[in-house]
């Protein structure tokens, strides 16, 4: 095996994990699901069948991933922040996948929630505690409720100006 998994995580069939990725503590990866190289997949965390996450992602303790989110290179996503799929969401009926797009270089920070139907621009940044109901363009913060423009960045990976 080239990544490392702890002996109380469950990686189900059809997975393709990376070279080098750590998989922590009682978290749940579903079949179909392809991990890149080099990430890192904290305590708790579930993981819907059918994602896909880039290389050198970093997703803290307590996050839930389903299914219609797509995450690209570079992602962190901060302990126990939320993500919807569905806009309409009730306990019986039909649910309607909405999609969400993680771009590269992308951060999200700790309790954030980001409503489904949304895209994170690449190198963009979601403060902690923030409900994101629309688009974040590239290299901005936001943060609030609802998220509001914050800043623009000059330099994708620090955010320093």
């Amino acid at each position: 095996m080239s990544y490392f998994k702890h002996e109380t995580a469950i990686v189900d069939e059809n997975c393709v994990i990376g070279e080098g990725t750590k998989i922590w503590h009682f978290t749940h990866i579903s079949k179909n699901v392809t991990i890149g190289k080099n990430c890192s997949i904290g305590q708790n965390v579930y993981i819907a069948q059918n994602i896909i996450i880039g290389d050198n992602v970093k997703i803290q303790n307590g996050v839930s991933i389903y299914e219609g989110i797509t995450i690209e290179d570079l992602v962190f996503l901060g302990p126990h922040c939320v993500f919807t799929n569905d806009k309409f969401p009730r306990a019986f009926g039909d649910w309607e996948i909405t999609k969400t797009i993680l771009r590269k270089g992308c951060s999200i920070g700790a309790n954030a929630t980001i409503v489904c139907g949304v895209e994170l621009g690449e190198y963009s940044m979601v403060g902690a505690g923030s409900v994101v109901t629309k688009d974040v363009k590239p290299k901005t913060l936001v943060y609030g409720n609802p998220a509001k423009f914050t800043k623009k960045f000059k330099n994708e990976i620090t955010f320093k100006e």
